[in-house]
């Protein structure tokens, strides 16, 4: 089962949120990841996988354009798959990342995919639209939460379609 991760980093912070995410999908068994920066994405991974996590900074409590171009400009193989998102911010508390988390889930709405986060039924910690990190994921907090973020994509895309699915209908 594949699981890709798309993200746009202008400082490094959201790609280290990213090897998070993805560490969080390889600890589900059966579950294959793949990173990508969002202006250089392996559009053959991302139609076999079933599931797609996207991974943005937050800009004056948006993502960032490159991510929202991404979104806007017809990205392919999307509809029917399993998502996730994770987003940084510059502020501890209120820098925007929840309508930052709401600019891309609603980009994913319009393409079709099922948005996933667990939320807060899913365990500790919580997610509530995705994982947050305050700049990069240095504190014990925002490193579990992309973990869990990860964790929580690879199970609900291994229950919804299966391992052996090439891809979800």
């Amino acid at each position: 089962m594949k699981v890709a991760i798309v993200y746009h980093s202008e400082t490094g912070h959201t790609k280290q949120m990213a090897a998070l995410v993805a560490q969080g999908c390889l600890s589900v068994p059966g579950v294959e990841v793949k990173g990508m920066p969002v202006d250089a994405v392996d559009e053959s991974y991302v139609t076999e996988a079933q599931a797609v996590v996207f991974g943005s900074p937050t800009y004056e409590g948006s993502c960032s354009w490159q991510m929202k171009r991404y979104l806007d400009t017809g990205p392919k193989g999307l509809a029917g798959k399993l998502a996730g998102v994770f987003v940084s911010q510059n502020w501890p508390g209120g820098g925007g990342a929840s309508f930052a988390e709401m600019t891309v889930i609603a980009g994913l709405l319009v393409h079709g995919m099922i948005v996933y986060s667990g939320g807060i039924s899913v365990g500790t910690p919580y997610l509530h639209f995705g994982a947050v990190s305050r700049k990069a994921p240095e504190e014990d907090l925002y490193r579990a939460r992309c973990i869990k973020l990860g964790e929580n994509i690879a199970r609900k895309a291994l229950e919804l379609f299966g391992k052996d699915q090439a891809r979800p209908v």
